[in-house]
């Protein structure tokens, strides 16, 4: 396999403006949202002391937004993507806003009535997730042109890992020092500051041809089956959803923080960031040196890494050693996620980039929300220990499985 573009410069994607605009975005959403996510559910260990109680934030969020994903992929590749993307944030705005009432010592409710408030507005969130990702996730491809799409991947993975280390590192110091509250009035401002960048991208325009005529169940179904039928995008996302759904600790940082490693808030947030600042180094060095060369080999080899950190990192009782784990796992994950949507980028036709985002956003969510979700309640059946070594080995189990039943994909190419 041959590079796309040997000679490229490694910051062709950061000279379009609109496409700037938009990863910025993005990674003011990812850091708005973690920072709600590690503080509510930090918040929410410390009243309930239940693994359980971390699994069923991601559970609460992964189905409306499963439930909705495919439909918000049919109008992403029918309406306005900006629009959409504008409308589907201003619900998590109102969300936060609730949060911030329900969470405040005036609300006057009890406990049980502030965790019903809690879970209903993830529910609300993963709802409007299920329009917002897939009109992001098809909007981004036409900011570009096609020649700089694995460049604008690794770009835009870095700003979202930037996010994804700048959101829970900031998480527990704010918690700590400004309370649940004051940290959620900033987790709106920064959704504010997400609308205002949206303002100045151009959406493209709205495809017209036999609008009339489009039945959504044969243009759900059509979308679902070319992912099917194309076995590089299928296997991609698949390695994704199974190898975090199984070996993603995130939603059990707080127990380690916690009850393991005796760390605190300070310590959750630092257990939080390692990942994502692996992550973030790892891509920067990708930019100049690009994992498209034997792709399908090196997706398979990072994923590999990935389980063997999570098992050393099941095993730790020292913080240095665990968020060296962390930032393992993050620089292995951020080697396939460039892969992944490299892969998604050049093998889906514009005309169907918005359901095909849908059904990749499906697969991520039910890695991460529902990984969290498995994460909690395999660590009440088994033990929090026993759950990440048994997540991490099926990790290894996966994608050797996936290695001798993809041989085909290791001659991969990207042509322009």
């Amino acid at each position: 396999m041959t590079d796309l573009e040997p000679k490229q410069s490694p910051y062709a994607a950061l000279k379009y403006p609109q496409f700037v605009a938009f990863i910025f975005a993005n990674s003011f959403v990812t850091i708005a949202i973690l920072i709600q996510e590690v503080v509510l559910g930090y918040s929410i260990y410390k009243i309930i002391h239940d693994p359980l109680a971390l699994g069923l934030i991601g559970l609460a969020e992964a189905l409306p937004y499963i439930s909705l994903a495919l439909f918000g992929g049919h109008l992403a590749d029918r309406r306005n993507k900006k629009t959409l993307m504008q409308v589907s944030l201003s619900f998590i705005i109102l969300g936060s806003l609730i949060l911030i009432w329900a969470t405040s010592s005036t609300s006057g409710l009890t406990q049980p009535q502030m965790l019903t408030i809690i879970y209903g507005v993830i529910m609300l969130i993963g709802f409007s997730r299920g329009f917002y990702s897939p009109a992001s996730g098809s909007l981004n491809p036409f900011l570009i042109p096609k020649e700089v799409f694995a460049n604008a991947a690794t770009w835009q993975s870095s700003f979202w890992q930037a996010g994804a280390i700048l959101g829970p590192g900031f998480a527990g110091f704010l918690y700590a020092y400004l309370g649940l509250t004051t940290t959620l009035w900033i987790v709106v401002g920064l959704f504010v500051l997400v609308m205002i960048l949206l303002s100045t991208i151009t959406s493209p325009p709205i495809p017209i041809q036999n609008e009339q005529k489009v039945n959504i169940f044969e243009s759900l179904k059509e979308g679902i089956a070319y992912v099917f039928k194309t076995k590089v995008i299928l296997y991609s996302i698949s390695l994704d959803l199974f190898s975090v759904l199984f070996g993603g600790v995130i939603a059990l940082l707080p127990v380690y923080s916690e009850d393991i490693l005796h760390v605190g808030a300070e310590g959750l947030g630092i257990l939080r960031a390692a990942p994502s600042i692996g992550a973030v180094l790892t891509m920067l060095l990708m930019i100049y040196f690009p994992p498209l060369n034997n792709a399908w080999r090196n997706l398979l080899l990072a994923i590999t890494g990935f389980g063997i950190a999570t098992l050393v990192f099941a095993v730790s009782t020292n913080i240095w050693l665990s968020a060296g784990a962390l930032f393992l796992t993050g620089a292995f994950d951020s080697v396939s996620v460039i892969i992944r949507q490299t892969v998604i980028r050049f093998f889906t036709p514009d005309e169907m980039r918005g359901r095909v985002s849908s059904v990749n956003g499906i697969f991520v969510s039910s890695s991460n929300e529902l990984g969290a979700f498995e994460s909690g309640l395999a660590a009440k059946l088994m033990g929090t220990v026993p759950s990440v070594i048994f997540g991490g080995a099926m990790t290894m189990i996966i994608v050797t499985v996936v290695w001798f039943r993809s041989k085909e994909l290791f001659n991969l190419k990207f042509d322009k």
